[in-house]
Formats: structure tokens, sequence, C-alpha cells
């Protein structure tokens, strides 16, 4: 009986062990979207919490889980939708238990890392959006084999590089393709040709080469077609009108060459046309005027020739045209009077000749850009024939640059909404007319260089929205009106090269955004009125070569350079390099008539009195040259001495103990002041290391710099400056020195320091052992010379320091390859950062003649009085830079004959395709192209002339990680 018990309990146990088992592999297909999603959780970072609702004691997924459809049938995950969520980490395996997981899109997130195939051939997915993230890596010839029914892949902004896959061809059932904004490489493949759904192609701004291959009449389904902005070639197929249903044409930023083909007719349902920043040559063809289905055409920056065609006029439904930068010749067609629904025209930088046509006020244009031709004749015929309908459509009217002449019509007042205006570079005369006070949308204005007479009229005081005003080169005299104190958003300001007269009014110090000013070369006369001191955001306020007088204005003009106050002889102040004459208690002046009365406060008798006044007559000259010339013997005789005194103390004081607080500061009446942030020893070299020049490391523009070591052994850099004329107040230069000394980054030099006296400063740096990027590049031995690896890796660096600066508001200016020093570890360190907040003194004038070692760093707006110096003028510098570390030449080389600029040399060799010839010879092939030629690119678009059109460095950074390659040994992802 106790056998038999203890049988049935056996059984009963093992009954309720194998239960749940059983229950557990009947329900497991349930369980297997939880388990894929909490795996692919784990894999993830999620800052903001936004996947807190994924629950994995959750019997399915479907119940509120942020991001996850269900099908309400079988009820599997059928879509995860994490767009934008802010998600970084790797896309781990659990994804592939989604068996029936239709749309994936992980779409603005920062995931890196690569991705196996397995994802791709999920049986059921239909759209795979993994675009703007930092997926990377090469993306093998067998990734599309099995694509099963996908529809839409979508990868673009990502960093994947190599070849496109041929097995793309697999994906028959595909209609929308986008790789854009990756680093694929190769050509573009054939395959796709055969994928006859494909409505949407996108493999713009990769590096793409060769020819485009024929074939694409096999596209027969397709809308749109983008391959921008690569590096491909040849001709255009002449089978591309086989794609006749195509609505969007962009192969603009191309090296393709020859004429249009005129199967492009076919595209009948084409809409927008992009072939701009290509080689194309010949005439527009005559046929363009049958492609009524055209709204955008951009021909722009090729090298188009001779006249537009008539037809051009039978485009109804075109709204912007763009053919700038060609060579067309000839006038505008008047045909064009029927492109009724046209908005903008822009023609810049062609050889257009004749007359200002007069249809183009006629047709409602938003904007007319037509500058750097050859126009003749007057407006006035022009405008004058203006249809009502134009009145308050134009915007924008550039005609700078031509051979306009005659006046400035008063009737322009009818175009109410005109926000830019440039008639400069005419031969323009008569006055400005009074009615531009009417426009109150207006926001440029720029009149410059014409032969305008009259005054400036004072009703411009009524183009309240009024930003920039230049008028300067022409002939205007009077006042400068007072009513420009209601152009409040005014901040650029230039009439300098006029007959202007009369003082600087008090109104403009009402200008409270104003930060460039230029009055130079005219005849203003009076003082500056004090209250300009006020204006907080002035970079810049020329007044030379005028009549003004009197003292300078505090504030701002405290910093001015003497080139913006010179030629001006009655004007004084620290800028003009002469001092204001003190105020002084009016003389006694003795009456020279008197005969025996005594003076009125006077004791003396008036014999005396007439003595006295004799004295002061006849000797008083005589004594005064005889007390001067003593009084100076005796100056110059203690000078000397003070002089002798203060470099010993000066020196001296470096050898002051220091305590222990953070900020330690050592200060004597007779020495100066020694502050050492780190609260660090003495120096145990004293005055030897400032100096002997056995200790000298470098010059540079603004001073030198010297080695030696504190007492603990640990060495630092000691510059000493020799600009400290500049530096006027010891509050403001340790102020700003400490805020330099709080910036800390592992891509900067550290300021551990400074010391101070009126006639001396110093600045204390850390000390960099590897020395100048410079000597790495061009003084090193010629078998020790920088690997690919350590230049890219020097790029990155110089490029996240500079961008740790930008964001503290801290500009540079003094970029070059001499203040690049490179650490043991071969980490790159910026220096000599701060400097012209530190010397307020310093603008953009001072820094281009001081800073002659600087030559080929400097960016094209420090030659330009009125261009904002803003952190993309580093960015300039950053450019230059970059091809220096990559072709190991200098910025500006001087041959026998010639004078070689890098930019330029290498810009040309792009053009050319010949950019890897001008890779450092050092490196003996030993460089992947598909991150060096990248790299070049970056540097050429960082050394734009155009500033708006460099990148800042934050977007640098993420360049240079795109066109990294991910490094081996990453763990095996999807």
């Amino acid at each position: 009986m106790r056998k038999l018990t203890l049988i049935c309990v056996a059984i009963t146990t093992l009954v309720s062990l194998l239960l749940p088992l059983c229950i557990s592999s009947v329900s497991s297909s349930l369980n297997d979207d939880v388990l894929g999603l909490i795996v692919f959780k784990a894999d993830i970072v999620d800052p903001h919490g936004k996947l807190s609702s994924w629950n994995e004691d959750d019997d399915n997924p479907c119940n509120n889980w942020a991001g996850v459809t269900c099908n309400p049938r079988s009820n599997r995950v059928s879509e995860l939708n994490l767009d934008g969520f802010s998600l970084s980490g790797r896309l781990g395996r659990g994804l592939l238990q989604l068996q029936s997981l239709r749309k994936l899109v992980l779409s603005r997130n920062n995931i890196t890392g690569s991705f196996s195939s397995a994802l791709v051939r999920l049986s059921n997915l239909r759209i795979l959006d993994l675009s703007e993230n930092s997926f990377s890596g090469v993306l093998s010839p067998d990734f599309f084999q099995q694509c099963g029914p996908l529809r839409s892949v979508n990868l673009g902004f990502n960093k994947f590089s190599g070849s496109i896959p041929s097995s793309l061809s697999s994906c028959v059932g595909i209609s929308v393709l986008n790789l854009s904004n990756n680093m694929f490489s190769g050509s573009v493949p054939t395959g796709i040709y055969g994928l006859h759904g494909l409505k949407s192609v996108d493999l713009s701004n990769n590096v793409l080469s060769g020819v485009i291959p024929s074939g694409m009449d096999g596209l027969y389904n397709l809308r749109a077609l983008d391959l921008s902005r690569n590096r491909l070639s040849g001709a255009v197929p002449e089978d591309i009108g086989g794609c006749s249903l195509l609505k969007s044409l962009d192969l603009g930023g191309n090296m393709l060459t020859g004429s249009l083909p005129i199967s492009v007719l076919n595209l009948s349902f084409v809409g927008n046309v992009n072939l701009r920043g290509n080689l194309f040559t010949g005439l527009v063809p005559e046929w363009i005027g049958r492609m009524r289905a055209l709204e955008t055409l951009d021909l722009s920056n090729n090298n188009f020739s001779g006249f537009l065609p008539i037809s051009m006029g039978n485009l109804r439904a075109l709204k912007v045209i763009n053919m700038s930068m060609n060579g067309l010749t000839g006038a505008l067609p008047e045909s064009m009077i029927g492109c009724s629904n046209l908005q903008i025209i822009d023609f810049r930088q062609n050889v257009l000749n004749g007359e200002l046509p007069k249809w183009i006020f006629k047709v409602g244009l938003q904007e007319i850009l037509l500058s750097e031709n050859k126009l003749s004749g007057t407006m006035d015929a022009s405008i004058s024939s203006a249809e009502s309908i134009s009145y308050n459509s134009l915007q924008v009217l550039d005609l700078s640059h031509n051979g306009l002449s005659g006046g400035i019509p008063s009737s322009l007042v009818k175009f109410s909404s005109l926000e830019f205006l440039n008639l400069s570079k005419n031969s323009l005369i008569g006055g400005i007319p009074e009615t531009i006070g009417g426009l109150k949308a207006l926001k440029v204005v720029d009149l410059s260089d014409n032969q305008l007479k009259g005054s400036i009229p004072s009703e411009i005081g009524g183009a309240t929205s009024l930003r920039e005003l230049i008028l300067r080169k022409n002939l205007i005299a009077g006042n400068v009106p007072t009513s420009l104190e209601h152009c409040t958003s005014l901040t650029l300001l230039d009439l300098s090269h006029n007959s202007l007269n009369g003082p600087v009014p008090v109104a403009l110090s009402k200008l409270d955004e104003l930060q460039f000013v230029d009055l130079s070369f005219n005849y203003l006369s009076g003082s500056l009125p004090k209250q300009l001191e006020n204006l907080q955001h002035l970079q810049s306020f020329n007044v030379s070569h005028n009549n003004l007088q009197g003292e300078l204005p505090g504030g701002f003009f405290n910093t001015i350079p003497p080139t913006s106050v010179m030629g001006n002889p009655s004007l004084c102040g620290s800028s003009t390099k002469r001092s204001c004459a003190a105020v002084l208690p009016k003389p006694i002046v003795l009456n020279p008539n008197s005969t025996g009365e005594i003076v009125s406060g006077s004791s003396l008798p008036p014999q005396v009195a007439r003595k006295r006044n004799i004295l002061s007559i006849s000797a008083l000259i005589a004594i005064g040259a005889a007390a001067v010339i003593v009084v100076g013997v005796i100056a110059i005789t203690v000078l000397n001495l003070r002089v002798k005194a203060s470099a010993s103390h000066s020196a001296a004081a470096l050898a002051l103990s220091n305590g222990d607080d953070f900020s330690h500061s050592s200060t004597d009446a007779n020495s100066g002041k020694l502050v050492i942030f780190s609260g660090e020893s003495e120096f145990s070299t004293g005055t030897h290391a400032l100096l002997n020049k056995d200790c000298e490391l470098g010059r540079g523009g603004f001073g030198a710099v010297y080695r030696t070591v504190l007492q603990n052994g640990r060495p630092v850099a000691i510059k000493k400056l020799t600009v400290s004329s500049l530096v006027k107040s010891q509050d403001d230069f340790e102020r700003e020195v400490k805020k330099l000394g709080k910036i800390r980054h592992s891509n900067l030099v550290s300021l551990e320091g400074y010391y101070w006296t009126t006639s001396l400063q110093l600045l204390i740096y850390e000390f960099v052992s590897g020395g100048s990027l410079y000597k790495h590049l061009h003084e090193g031995p010629g078998g020790n010379h920088l690997s690919w690896n350590e230049r890219f890796n020097i790029i990155l660096g110089m490029a996240k320091g500079l961008s740790h600066l930008h964001q503290l508001n801290v500009i540079h200016y003094n970029l070059k390859s001499s203040n690049i020093l490179i650490s043991e570890s071969g980490d790159a360190k910026v220096g000599d950062f701060g400097l012209a907040r530190l010397l307020p003194m310093l603008d953009r004038y001072i820094l281009s003649s001081k800073i002659q070692s600087a030559l080929g760093y400097m960016a094209p707006e420090f030659a330009c009085r009125t261009v904002k110096i803003t952190e993309k003028c580093d960015t300039y510098g950053f450019g230059v830079l970059v091809l220096e570390v990559v072709t190991g030449k200098r910025p500006v080389e001087y041959m026998d004959d010639d004078v070689v600029v890098l930019c330029d040399m290498v810009r040309g060799a792009l053009e050319e395709g010949k950019v890897e010839e001008c890779i450092d010879e050092r490196l003996q092939g030993k460089f992947p192209a598909e991150e060096a030629i990248p790299v070049i690119k970056l540097g050429l678009i960082c050394t734009s002339q155009v500033p708006s059109n460099r990148p800042d460095m934050r977007e640098v950074i993420n360049i240079l990680e795109l066109i990294r390659h991910p490094s081996e040994g990453q763990e095996e992802s999807v």
C-alpha cells in the first residue's frame, strides 16, 4: 500500500512538471513577437523611454506597445514604426522573430552597425525604411537575393559603402528604391532596369561613377529618377525617352557631357528637369518648348551657349527657369510673355545683351535675377509697361553688374511686396527716388557703384523693414538723413565713397541691430556722437578719410582698428594714436594796457606787477623750453631705471610659489600678477626659460613660445605676447583669460594660467610633446611620415576641437598647421584659440596684417568689410588644413615662375578626374580611396567662397564619421 501511494505521488509530480511545458509548446508561437521585440529592445538605447510600454510579462505586444501594430485576425505584429524615437545602439537579431512583419520603419534614429540580408528575407516584409541612421558597412552582393515581397526599400542618409548589390535585380516587386546620401561607389547597377515595377529611384549624393548605362527604357513605370550629386560622366542615354511616365528627372551635380538627347521630348509628363552643375554644351534645343508639362527647368552651371529658343514661350506651365552660369547670348525672347505661370527667372552670369525685356514685369514674376550680363538701356520702359498683376508679386529684383543707364524709376514703389533690390554696378544717374520709402517690405537695397547724385531722401525712413542699405561709390551729397532711425532692423549701412557732408547723426545710435557701418571717404564733419557707444552689436564702424574731430566714443570704439579712423586729422582717441587734450582751468589773462592798477587778487605793488607781466610775455617761452628739456632728461632717466627694475621684477614674479587653491594668484605691486589655475608649484627654471632663446619653441603672429617646467616636473609652454600694446584693460584681460582657462577638451590645448603687467603679458599652456602638425607634414624625416589612419584621426580631432569652441561661441581666427599640436598618442590638439577675444582690438584688418604666417588659411570674408565674420571662417581654415593633411602640400607654394594655391590646385584636379594624384605621395598608395576622395571633397566644400555654403563643424564631424569605415571585429548583427 505504501509503495502504491509513492507511485501515485510520483505520477502526480511528473504530470505537474510536464504540463507547463506542453502548454508552453502550444502557445510558443503566440509569444514569438514578445520575445523578438524584447530581444530587439535589449540591444537598443532608449534615452527618452519611448519603449517603456514594452513589457516582457505581456502575453502579446498588441496592447498599447508603442510603435507596434498587429493584424487583428492573427494577433501577430504586422507593423513596427519607431520613426524619430531618438534610439541608438545596434540592430540585434530579435526582429527575425517577427515572421508576420509587413512594415518596418526605424527612420530618424541613430542606430549603428551593419545588418545581414536575413532581415530583408522576412517572408512577409513589404516596406523597409532604415533611413537617417548611422548604419554602415558594405552590403554583400547577395544581400537582396531573397527579397521576397518587398515593395519599398529606403536606406537613405546612412553610411553604407561599397557597390550597390547586383542582387537588387531579384526584387521584382519593388516600386520604391532610395539609397541616397550614403557612400555607395561603383557604377549604376544595370540590374535595376529589369525591375519594371519601379516608380521611384533615388541614388543621389553618393560617389557613383562611370556612364549612365543604356537600357533605361525598361523603367517604363518610373515616375521619379534622381542620380544627382555623384561622379557620373558621359552622355545622357538616348533611351531615356522610354521612361514615358517620368515626372521628375534630376541628374544635377555630375560630370555629364554632350548635348541633350531629343528623346527627352518623349517625357511628356515630366514636370521637373534638373541638369545643373554638369558639362553640357551646345544650344538650348528648340524642341524644349514642346515639353508642355514642364514646371521647373534647371540647366544652370553648364556650358550652354547661343540664343534662347523662341519656343520657350510655349511652356505655359513653367514656374521656375534657372539657366544661370552658362554662356547664353542675345536677348530674352519676347515670346516668354506666354509663360503665364512663370514665378522665378534666373539668368545670372551669362552674356545676355540688349535692353531689359518689356514683358518681364507683365507676367507676375516673384524673382527676377539677371545680374552679371551685358544688358543695356533704361528701366523706365519695362516698368511703365508692367501689368497690375505684377505689382503685388515681385519680391526679388537683381539687375546688378550690367550696363543699365538712365535714372531709377519712381514707379518702383508700385511693387509693394519688393524685399530685395540690387541695381549695383550699372551706369545709373539721377537721384534716389523719394518713393523708395513707400516700399514697406524692402529689406535689402544695393545701389552701389553707379553715378547717382543728389541726396539720400529723408523718406527712406519709411522703409521700416530695411536691413541692408548699400549706396557706396556714387556721387551722393548732403547729410546722412536722421530719418534712418525709423529703420530699426538695419544691420548694414554702407554710404562710403560719396560726397556726404555734415555730422554723423545721433539717430544712428537708435539702431540697436547695427553691425556694420561704413561712412569712409566722405566729407563728414563734427564729432562722433557719444551715444554710439551704446550699440551692442557693432562689429565694424569705418569713418576713415573724413573731416571728423574730437574724441572717439567709448565701448566698441575703444577696440576700433586704426584703419577705421585714419584720415581724420582732428580726431583723437586710443585708436587714432593721438591723445585728446586734457581739460585745464583757464589761464590768468593780464591786461597789457594796465598802467598801475593792482591785478585783482594780487598783493604785489604796481611796479612788481608790471615786471611780472613783462617776464611772462618776453621770457615765458624760453623758461618753459628750458623746463621741458630738464623734465625730459629727468623723465628719461627715471624711465630707464624703472624699465630695468620692471624687467627684473617681472621675471622674478614667475618664481613665486603657488598655494593649493584651484586658481592661485600672486601679486606684487612692482612685478605684476601671476595666476596658475591648477595651483601647482612654481617654475623650476625661473626666468631662464623665458629669456633664453635656447628654450624657445617657436614664434607666431601673436608672440614667441618657450618651454619650461614646474617644480613637480610637469612641463608647460609659455607664450609671450608681442601685441601687448593692444591690451588696454587688466580687468578685461583677466576676465577673458579665465573664460579661456575653463575651456577643456581632449582636442584643445589647455590654458593653465597667465601673468600680467601693463607692459608684459604671458599665457601659460599645457605642453604638447609631439610637436606641431606643420613639422610632421613638412619637416619630418622622409621615412617617418603620418599614415592615412593617423591623418584621418588628426582631421577628426581638429573638427571635434573646433566644434567644441564654436559651441562656446569662440571663433579661432588663426587656424594653421603650426597651431595644431600632436600629442604622444597621435591626437590633434588645437592651440592659440580665443586670442581675438583676449585682445579686443584685433579685428579682421589687424589679423589680416598681423598673421602673415596664416596666408592661405584666411577666409575671403576677412577682406570684405561688409561681410560678417562667423564660425564659418574657421570652417574655411579647417578645409585648407584638411587638404594640407591629405596632400602633404603647403596652402600656398611659390614656384620659380608661379604661385600654386592648394585649394585651386585640388579643385582643378577634381574637375579633371585626377584627384587621387593629389594625395601625398609618401603614402605610396597605402590609403583607402573611398575615404581619401570624400575627405578631399569635404575640404573643398569647407573652402567655399560663400560662407553659407560651408558646413558647420558639427556637420563636418557627422560627415567624417560617415566616411570612416566601421572598425573590424564588430559583433555579429542583423
